[in-house]
């Protein structure tokens, strides 16, 4: 059986134009799904948030990056049939599917939100109750949406193959899945994975729109015509005559990660988002302040919706500031006191990455409560915000290579640019440990101190000791 995707690879269809100068096939059925109210919707969703604030052209939207994602999954079942590695066809549309509905449960500033964890949740909170994951969300849409009508008309597969194919390990738990394991395992591993169908086009495309070279220097067309079945286990490995092209986006998503996503000025952004949505949700006296931010009833909404919803419900609140420097007519952003690495601040680094968000909160306030009595003036604890690297890590980087022999090797173990990403955790070297706070307070620091990061690392260690004593 002829998938009709991959055929419209080579033939003359209806396509799409997508930056940079792809054509994206669309059948008559992968129309119909990108026509559909909740593929639609990601139009209005910026697929990198926060990031324009200080890279204007990065504005492209998550339907922009889906296409992209699915033109790549056609790619990669192209080539394992030239491999004469076919799966079944029922897999393949599985496949096809997720590709274009992988992102379709985002809403605005999602990732920065999720990586709160359940910081927004809490015994006496009622707002925003009902919350769920992305990923989950994408199960609900795939029953309950117009999806599940062109599923049932269009398509062999359901929506317990797809969802097998996004969260491999639920397998077990969707009766209705039709998938083998060892196909969901490969697949899932394509699509979400060291090297991924996923990443293979974020990392250019947020590149090109961001107006930098980082993430375009490397060579997908090499990277996909390198990969291969893993010889031993389900899952995706590439063989050695992709090392080099491997190596160079390994090297390039470290790069974007660094000098992009986690740009100090993009962190001080995010940590203001994050101070902003937990002190709505837990230090606002609703009774006085009768506008709610109901993060639940928001996860539909557009990005120009969302915005005015999330100003509304900060408006003559504690952290007006906050949300106004974001959004409001001018843009005014907490400024950086300092910053820590793994290598130059090991020890600062160690003692805040991964903590909970609550308790960096709490910290933030030790913190400012600290330097209120070494400076003799009142700090406004909603203004000094610590942002860590959050609970959950990336995707390892250390693909499996098959050298020319057969062997199997890691990345790290035959790249010595990649080695010394791969022995040490991804997120250690590109997620800093920072404090932000309004300008006025960094000029005094500076006034105060030739040292300003020392000065920082002394309050931090007493402000995380209190916070451990008074939590225990």
């Amino acid at each position: 059986m002829t998938i009709p995707e991959i055929a419209s690879l080579r033939r003359g269809s209806s396509r799409v134009r997508i930056p940079p100068s792809m054509d994206v096939p669309m059948t008559g059925r992968v129309r119909r799904l990108v026509d559909t109210p909740p593929l639609r919707r990601l139009g209005s969703i910026s697929q990198l948030g926060l990031v324009s604030l200080v890279y204007p052209g990065a504005t492209h939207s998550r339907l922009e990056h889906s296409l992209g994602v699915y033109a790549n999954a056609l790619r990669v079942l192209d080539h394992f049939s030239s491999l004469d590695n076919t799966f079944d066809p029922l897999a393949q549309e599985a496949f096809i599917v997720a590709a274009l509905v992988h992102d379709s449960g985002h809403w605005p500033f999602c990732h920065p939100i999720e990586d709160m964890g359940n910081s927004l949740s809490g015994p006496n909170r009622q707002l925003g109750a009902g919350m769920r994951k992305h990923e989950d969300r994408v199960a609900a849409i795939l029953r309950d949406s117009e999806i599940a009508v062109c599923l049932q008309q269009d398509w062999s597969c359901t929506a317990d193959d797809v969802m097998a194919i996004l969260r491999p390990k639920s397998f077990a738990d969707r009766p209705q899945c039709q998938l083998t394991s060892r196909d969901v395992s490969f697949l899932a591993s394509c699509l979400s994975g060291p090297i991924d169908i996923d990443k293979l086009d974020y990392l250019q495309r947020d590149s090109l729109h961001a107006g930098v070279p980082y993430g375009r220097n490397f060579d997908p067309e090499r990277i996909i015509s390198a990969l291969c079945p893993h010889p031993s286990q389900p899952q995706l490995a590439i063989s050695e005559k992709g090392r080099t092209a491997a190596e160079m986006m390994v090297f390039g998503r470290y790069v974007m990660f660094s000098e992009v996503y986690w740009h100090h000025t993009v962190r001080a952004a995010t940590a203001m988002l994050q101070r902003a949505l937990f002190a709505l949700q837990h230090e606002t006296d609703h009774s006085t302040h009768p506008i709610t931010c109901d993060l639940a009833a928001w996860c539909d909404l557009a990005d120009a919706d969302w915005i005015a919803a999330f100003r509304a419900a900060a408006a003559a609140s504690s952290v007006q500031t906050l949300v106004e420097g974001l959004f409001g007519p001018s843009r005014t952003l907490l400024k950086r006191a300092a910053e820590f690495n793994v290598e130059s601040g090991g020890e600062v680094h160690s003692l805040l990455a991964r903590r909970p968000y609550w308790w960096l909160v709490e910290c933030s306030r030790s913190l400012a409560k600290i330097w209120s009595e070494e400076l003799g003036r009142e700090i406004d604890p909603s203004l000094v915000l610590i942002d860590a690297p959050p609970v959950k890590l990336e995707v390892d980087i250390n693909i499996d290579v098959i050298t020319r022999s057969g062997d199997v090797m890691t990345l790290g173990d035959v790249s010595p640019v990649a080695s010394v990403l791969a022995n040490r955790q991804f997120d250690n070297h590109v997620k800093r440990v920072r404090v932000f706070v309004p300008a006025n307070l960094r000029d005094a620091i500076g006034e105060l101190t030739d040292d300003a990061n020392a000065w920082v690392q002394s309050g931090l260690t007493r402000a995380a000791e209190l916070t451990d004593d008074s939590v225990v």
